[in-house]
């Protein structure tokens, strides 16, 4: 296997949080939900997408079932604030990582962090893990756990 030292951290931080879970380094990047999904032969709603917004104005990672795209004015009136999309700049000096391999875990400092509670409807779910060639597998619960989210929809309910 191949070492990334994001990679290297996010399993780091998998084994500190004390979830026991392998890297699968995958043969082509899966920058997207859809690709990662393809690349595994599961649904794309199974995939755990980590977004970085801005929230009134901080870094926030929002983790988001693949199915789903993160609808920024309802969350925010459900949070209290406003949304807005981060740049990449702010997403690597957030995370550490790229866009389209940001793992849920293994960044400077934790950020506060929204999990989208449909994901819970999978026993299974699949997170990047620091490069846009790693996935991992962890349960719902595990994600809750190792990010400390808030778990709520992301979507207004008439959308999911």
């Amino acid at each position: 296997m191949p070492e990334h030292p994001a990679v290297v951290r996010v399993e780091a931080a998998l084994a500190e949080a004390g979830v026991v879970t392998q890297v699968v380094w995958l043969d082509g990047a899966a920058k997207t939900a859809a690709e990662a999904a393809a690349a595994l032969g599961i649904e794309v709603g199974a995939i755990a997408n980590s977004l970085v917004f801005l929230l009134d104005g901080e870094p926030v990672l929002v983790m988001t079932s693949g199915a789903h795209r993160v609808d920024t004015a309802w969350l925010g009136k459900q949070v209290g604030g406003t949304f807005a999309r981060a740049d990449a700049a702010t997403v690597k000096d957030a995370t550490g990582q790229v866009i389209g391999g940001i793992a849920p875990v293994g960044h400077p400092a934790p950020l506060r962090t929204f999990v989208d509670a449909d994901l819970a409807g999978y026993p299974e779910i699949w997170a990047a893990a620091g490069h846009a060639h790693t996935v991992f597998p962890l349960s719902y619960g595990q994600l809750v756990s190792i990010t400390a989210g808030t778990e709520t929809p992301v979507v207004p309910p008439a959308a999911a």
